[in-house]
């Protein structure tokens, strides 16, 4: 697949208004959603989404699980219809967008088959557990003309955005190097969510759906009910936090794919658990021309990093409430100071109200398929050095990671 930058993704996106001209809603249209995936995840989607049914003129029709007991617990909260299969749900002719809110493994082939029955996407980040699965979802969104909202909600956040713009301004100078964490502290073990007894695979619970793609195996209630700690299912922190945190500052600084990178880390504190993730990742990747990214994360100490933008004449520091630009000591007469108040946050209900908004009136999504792309490959990368050992880069020509 050629290289594609946003821009050229916007254009091309436009050759397929008259194509997706019938799938527009217009603003009395009520939108219905089929939600596929019913866990912890979806459930704080279903609670926003409920609440915004009346004033965004919206409904859950339906809702699809492997496991019984979460699609019956969905169907309660929503009203909607229990499918079985998803695939069922892509065919009802009356859903007009689906929320997937599965694992990891399950987003490319999920998001395939929604395009191809012409439904909108939101789809939980990462966009895919590959960078070959991210291709072919950009190659189906562009064929199709659907539009595809990635779970990065921080997006809904105008802060990444106008830093851009200030960024653009020369206010920062050059950039020359990014940080950002997203650290947590457990005892005992990480990760280790609670493991259901009533799940019983081959009565309430389809195992071999739920393995899907993934290497068949016997079921695991641990593999389950954790799969964030398994390769074969999840990036590990990579691409369950630093996924959050990588495209901030990509959207911040108008970045597309690293050139190099480097992951380091190690089962450091919980070395008797069975994850086989690490419990402490940092990544660091360099992009052409600059700025150097790094990403810090432990699940062993909390203490947070500064998320900084280091640029020759000012440093942005992002907040609570928005960020803050400070002038270097070396250009305190040329650089300004300058305070911004966000509007927007990282919320559920603000980035569902984004795809709605585009799928009614062609509003831009504030996580695209480019955007979820460029946070694939920026987290893959840095599990891929880590995995192997190796310095690694980007193959421009191919769009694939490669040993430097």
């Amino acid at each position: 697949m050629p290289s594609l930058t946003r821009r050229e993704f916007a254009a091309t996106s436009l050759a397929f208004t008259a194509k997706s001209y019938a799938q527009i809603l217009g603003a009395n249209d009520r939108i219905h959603i089929g939600a596929i995936g019913c866990g912890g995840q979806a459930t704080d989607h279903f609670r926003d989404l409920v609440k915004m049914r009346e004033p965004d003129n919206i409904d859950i029709l339906a809702v699809c699980d492997v496991y019984d007991k979460r699609a019956e617990q969905g169907a309660q909260l929503t009203g909607g219809k229990i499918v079985k299969d998803y695939r069922h749900l892509l065919d009802a002719k009356d859903i007009d967008y689906v929320l997937i809110a599965t694992p990891e493994h399950w987003h490319c082939r999920m998001t395939l088959d929604a395009a191809d029955a012409r439904k909108h996407i939101y789809c939980e980040k990462p966009m895919t557990r590959t960078v070959d699965e991210s291709k072919k979802v950009v190659d189906k969104v562009r064929s199709t003309g659907v539009k595809m909202q990635v779970g990065v909600q921080g997006m809904s956040d105008d802060s990444y955005e106008t830093a851009h713009r200030y960024v653009k301004e020369g206010a920062l100078g050059k950039v020359v190097l990014a940080q950002i964490d997203y650290s947590r502290n457990y005892t005992g073990d990480f990760w280790a969510y609670p493991i259901d007894p009533d799940a019983r695979p081959g009565e309430n619970l389809d195992w071999k759906a739920w393995l899907g793609p993934a290497p068949k195996r016997p079921y695991d209630p641990e593999r389950y009910f954790r799969w964030r700690r398994y390769w074969d299912y999840s990036g590990g922190i990579a691409s369950d936090l630093f996924v959050h945190r990588a495209t901030r500052i990509i959207k911040s600084l108008g970045l597309t794919f690293p050139a190099y990178g480097a992951g380091t880390g190690g089962k450091f504190e919980f070395t008797e658990s069975l994850a086989e993730i690490p419990d402490t990742l940092n990544i660091l990747l360099d992009y052409s021309g600059g700025p150097t990214v790094q990403l810090i994360s432990s699940m062993a100490n909390a203490r947070p990093v500064d998320h900084l933008l280091r640029g020759h004449k000012a440093t942005l520091e992002f907040t609570r409430t928005g960020f803050t630009i400070r002038p270097e000591r070396e250009f305190a007469g040329e650089a300004k100071e300058v305070t911004h108040e966000k509007t927007g946050a990282e919320a559920l209900d603000l980035h569902h109200r984004n795809l709605i908004n585009a799928i009614r009136k062609n509003e831009p999504l504030k996580c695209d398929v480019m955007l979820g792309y460029y946070g694939v490959v920026a987290c893959a990368m840095g599990n891929e050095s880590y995995r192997q050992r190796k310095y690694m880069k980007w193959d421009a020509g191919k769009e694939r990671i490669v040993p430097a």
